[in-house]
C-alpha cells in the first residue's frame, strides 16, 4: 500500500500525489496537491448546502399543510403528501452528517426530534381498536411546540411525539393496505367529521413548525462566515476527517444495513419499515445510500439543478492508494444501485422465504453495504486514520 506523504504547510496539512494520480484529475490539474484541509472545507460546504435544501422544501411542505389545515379536502392533503415526500428526498443524503457528536446529533442536537423511529402510532393519535388514543384526545394536554418537544420519548423510546414520522402518521394515517400506503381521509381535519379534528389540526401545524425551528438550527451550525460549529470543523484537519469517515460508516453498516434493513428482513413487519404509513421507505434507502456516495466523491446535487464537486475523499484516498479508493467507490455504488432495484412497496418485499425476489433484492442490498463498511475503515486507515468508533 502507498502511503501519503503528510506534511504541514502554512496550516494545511498537505499530500502529495504520485505521478500515477494525475490520471485522476482534470488535465492541467495535475501538479495540485489533494489536502485534507482542502476536503474538510468542500465537506463543510456540501453540508451547508444540503440543509439549505432541506429547509427550502420542508417551508415548501409548510406552505402545502397550511393551506390543508386552513381548508381540508383531498386535494389538499394529497398535496401537503407530495410535499413531505419531496422534503424526504433532501433530508436523506443529509443522514452522513451524522453520528460524530456533530450540531445535529450532539447531546443538544435536534435529531431525536428529527427523524425518530419506530413511533407508537397510539401516543399520537387513534388507532384501529383504540378511538381514544394520543395526545391529540387528552385536551388536557396543550399542543405547541415546547410541548410536543417536551412529550417526545417521554417514558419510552416509541413515544416519538413529533418529526418527520409524526407528520407522516398524520398526513396518512396507519397503514393497511399491502399494496400502498395509509389513507387517512382528509376528514379527520373537520370540524364534526371526527373527533378531536381541531387538536389534529394544532398538532400537525405545531409539529411541521417544530421540524422548520430544527432545519433552520442546523443551517446556522454550517452557515459560512459565522463562529459556529463550521467555523470549528474546518480547522480540524484530519480529526474533521475521521469524523466524516464515520459518519459514512455508521450510516452504512450500523443504521442503514443494520437497523433499517436487517431488522425488517428478520421480524417481516410492517412496522420496522422506516416510513410505514407513506411506504416511502424505498426511497429513504436510496436517500441515505447517495448520501454517503455524496460524501465519499465530493459531490452534492442543489435544488436548483447545480452540482457542488469539489476536493474529495475519494482523491484523498487515491493519492494513497488508487487500487483501494477504485475499489471503495465501485463498492458504493453498488449499493446506491442495489438500493434503486428495491421495489415498493418495502413491507411485500421483506415478507417471504429466502428465496423470494423481494427479499433477495433487498438482501442485495445489505450485502453491498457491509462490503462497503469494510471498505471505509482501509480507506480512511490508508490517510492515517484508524480511530473509528461511533462517537454517539
Amino acid at each position: 500500500m502507498n502511503r501519503p506523504n503528510w506534511r504541514r504547510r502554512a496550516g494545511h496539512w498537505v499530500v502529495a500525489l504520485p505521478l500515477w494520480a494525475g490520471a485522476l484529475w482534470p488535465l492541467g490539474a495535475q501538479a495540485q496537491a489533494v489536502t485534507a484541509d482542502a476536503v474538510v472545507k468542500h465537506y463543510a460546504a456540501g453540508v451547508s448546502a444540503g440543509y439549505e435544501d432541506v429547509l427550502a422544501a420542508t417551508l415548501e411542505l409548510q406552505q402545502a399543510v397550511n393551506a390543508f389545515v386552513a381548508q381540508p379536502s383531498a386535494e389538499r392533503l394529497k398535496t401537503a403528501r407530495d410535499a413531505w415526500r419531496a422534503a424526504r428526498e433532501w433530508y436523506g443524503p443529509t443522514e452522513a452528517f451524522r453520528f460524530y457528536a456533530g450540531p445535529i446529533d450532539d447531546d443538544q442536537g435536534p435529531e431525536p426530534r428529527l427523524n425518530s423511529w419506530p413511533l407508537d402510532e397510539s401516543y399520537i393519535d387513534y388507532v384501529k381498536g383504540k378511538p381514544n388514543s394520543g395526545i391529540i384526545a387528552n385536551r388536557k394536554l396543550p399542543i405547541t411546540k415546547a410541548a410536543l418537544a417536551k412529550l417526545n420519548t417521554k417514558g419510552g423510546e416509541e413515544n416519538i411525539a413529533v418529526g418527520w414520522h409524526a407528520i407522516e402518521f398524520l398526513l396518512w394515517g396507519q397503514d393497511f393496505n399491502d399494496n400502498g400506503p395509509g389513507d387517512r381521509s382528509f376528514e379527520d381535519f373537520i370540524d364534526g367529521k371526527a373527533p378531536n379534528a381541531d387538536r389534529r389540526r394544532q398538532y400537525l401545524l405545531a409539529a411541521t413548525e417544530l421540524l422548520i425551528d430544527d432545519l433552520r438550527y442546523l443551517v446556522g451550525a454550517w452557515v459560512p462566515g459565522a463562529a459556529n460549529y463550521r467555523s470549528r470543523f474546518e480547522t480540524e484537519g484530519l480529526e474533521a476527517i475521521r469524523k466524516m469517515v464515520v459518519g459514512m460508516g455508521s450510516l452504512t453498516r450500523g443504521e442503514l444495513a443494520g437497523e433499517r434493513l436487517e431488522v425488517a428482513m428478520n421480524t417481516q413487519d410492517q412496522e420496522d419499515e422506516h416510513s410505514c404509513f407513506s411506504d416511502n421507505t424505498h426511497r429513504d434507502v436510496v436517500v441515505d445510500a447517495l448520501g454517503i456516495q455524496n460524501v465519499w466523491l465530493g459531490r452534492f446535487a442543489r435544488r436548483d439543478g447545480s452540482t457542488l464537486q469539489g476536493p474529495s475523499l475519494q482523491a484523498l484516498v487515491a493519492a494513497a492508494d488508487a487500487a483501494l479508493a477504485d475499489k471503495t467507490t465501485r463498492d458504493i455504488a453498488a449499493s446506491v444501485a442495489a438500493a434503486n432495484a428495491i421495489q415498493p412497496p418495502f413491507d411485500r418485499e421483506i415478507v417471504g422465504g429466502k428465496d423470494a425476489p423481494g427479499r433477495k433484492r433487498v438482501q442485495a442490498v445489505i450485502d453491498a453495504l457491509i462490503q462497503q463498511s469494510k471498505d471505509l475503515p482501509q480507506a480512511a486507515a490508508a490517510i492515517g486514520v484508524t480511530r473509528l468508533t461511533r462517537t454517539k
